[in-house]
């Protein structure tokens, strides 16, 4: 009896795969089995300080090689290809707000290695405007800095960063381009003298967005700023 809301739900709204977008047989499954085999985290050969790929005799990708950070470090679960490409315009524009519990399991995964250096006090999510947010209808870093909250049990904070102005969109701007739309877009609403911030989004690609959320952290405060993603590009743009 108590499984009959769910059971209901699932037949007018049922669950798709985040993998192929396919609906799953098993509503309660987070892949369906095809991606289940198919599907597997990108944990080798990475840079140490944004997670980008790199070659298996490398520490750190040629930028960030040449370049002081404003964050200490990040990591990311996936390549962004064509494959989660979709599965994130699924996710961001088209209802798809189920694949937030898979993105979040899957984090939650990669950060594990990690929590023991990074030991992070808070979770913030990269805010988008208000008028954006109202547009689209929610928040999907919020979203998934909830989860990944409940799944870890670190608290998240969705109002410490807000964006302070509308931006362009970011998709088919270059990496200074990029930077330059973003410089000074977001603001903290207190001090957070000390604390230690794990910021998430959905992917880093040219870390223009990362970077101004790290200054933004550390201008208020903030001793180390960590940031972990679903997917990484595999370079800059």
């Amino acid at each position: 009896m108590k499984r009959i809301p769910e059971l209901i739900l699932n037949l007018l709204y049922p669950r798709h795969c985040p993998g192929c977008g396919r609906i799953l047989k098993n509503q309660r499954a987070l892949l369906c089995p095809s991606c289940r085999q198919t599907v597997s985290p990108f944990t080798e050969d990475y840079c140490l300080r944004c997670g980008r790929p790199v070659e298996p005799e490398q520490e750190y990708c040629a930028e960030c090689s040449r370049r002081t950070r404003a964050f200490d470090a990040g990591r990311s679960v996936f390549l962004y290809d064509e494959r989660w490409k979709t599965s994130i315009e699924r996710y961001k524009y088209y209802g798809y707000r189920e694949f937030a519990d898979f993105y979040a399991e899957a984090m939650a995964y990669i950060f594990r290695s990690v929590r023991a250096e990074w030991r992070p006090d808070l979770i913030v999510p990269v805010p988008l405007h208000r008028k954006k947010e109202r547009q689209r209808g929610f928040n999907q870093s919020w979203l998934l800095a909830r989860k990944i909250s409940r799944l870890t049990g670190i608290p998240a904070e969705k109002d410490l960063v807000v964006k302070n102005r509308a931006t362009a969109s970011q998709k088919k701007l270059s990496a200074p381009e990029r930077k330059k739309n973003l410089r000074g877009a977001f603001s903290v609403r207190k001090r957070i003298t000390g604390i230690t911030a794990l910021v998430i989004d959905d992917v880093y690609t040219t870390g223009s967005t990362v970077e101004e959320m790290a200054a933004a952290l550390k201008a208020a405060g903030a001793a180390k700023v960590y940031f972990l993603t679903l997917c990484t590009a595999n370079r800059p743009r």
